[in-house]
């Protein structure tokens, strides 16, 4: 049986967009791909709701893409109601139990490091270690989810995309589609996401979707690319 995606799209703090989590109901459990912002809380519990996610173990696992405060922002507090697992990749790891979302990156200037937490609210409270450290290839196949985990760095070097047995792939911030469909204007090492996007290329995908925007056929991304 295919399993049904809900697209959960929570506006960002100051009017600076909106960031996608992606629900699927396995058949057996729910698993969340990306949490959005703490800001966006109250929006995300109701969309759970509607979706039968009421009670303890109604969500199994919380999976991130990478370790932003936008897409990592509510997964403490996910675990801690719903008794949920949280999976993600080791090196963006430092990023949620430290709070800084430059940890493992290239430094930005002092005033965007200053700007940063006051944008993200990211306090101690929404910090936490991950249960579940995963890798490229890693199959979620255990978790009643027939899909691998796949490593796709450049927007962090943590990066992971989710990609499905029937070629749906959750990309993070890999790609974007805010205008079009195109790699992230974002990118801490552009060498690793061009080789990144070399690699998706040569995977079976008939659908992404995206950290930012709407999902759309990974053929439109590849033919920009030409």
């Amino acid at each position: 049986m295919a399993e049904e995606i809900r697209t959960i799209s929570l506006q960002m703090p100051f009017r600076m967009g909106s960031v996608n989590c992606y629900l699927i109901d396995t058949g057996s459990g729910h698993i969340l791909i990306d949490t959005g912002g703490s800001n966006g809380r109250a929006d995300l519990e109701k969309e759970l709701e509607s979706a039968g996610c009421t009670k303890a173990d109604d969500l199994k696992l919380v999976i991130l893409t990478h370790g932003d405060f936008d897409h990592s922002g509510n997964a403490a507090h996910l675990r801690e109601k719903f008794g949920a697992r949280i999976a993600m990749h080791h090196d963006d790891s430092g990023m949620v139990e430290r709070g800084d979302m430059f940890w493992n990156r290239k430094q930005p200037n002092v005033l965007i490091r200053i700007m940063i937490p006051i944008f993200s609210g990211f306090g101690k409270s929404k910090r936490f270690k991950p249960d579940l450290i995963v890798g490229d290839g890693y199959d979620l196949s255990e978790h009643g989810f027939d899909a691998k985990v796949l490593s796709i760095p450049g927007h962090s070097k943590g990066s992971i995309g989710i990609l499905t047995a029937g070629g749906d792939l959750f990309c993070g911030d890999l790609f974007e589609n805010r205008d079009r469909p195109a790699p992230s204007s974002l990118m801490d090492d552009p060498v690793a996401a061009c080789a990144s996007v070399e690699k998706l290329g040569r995977k079976h995908i008939d659908t992404v979707y995206p950290g930012h925007g709407r999902p759309f056929p990974m053929e439109l991304v590849m033919e920009n690319k030409r």
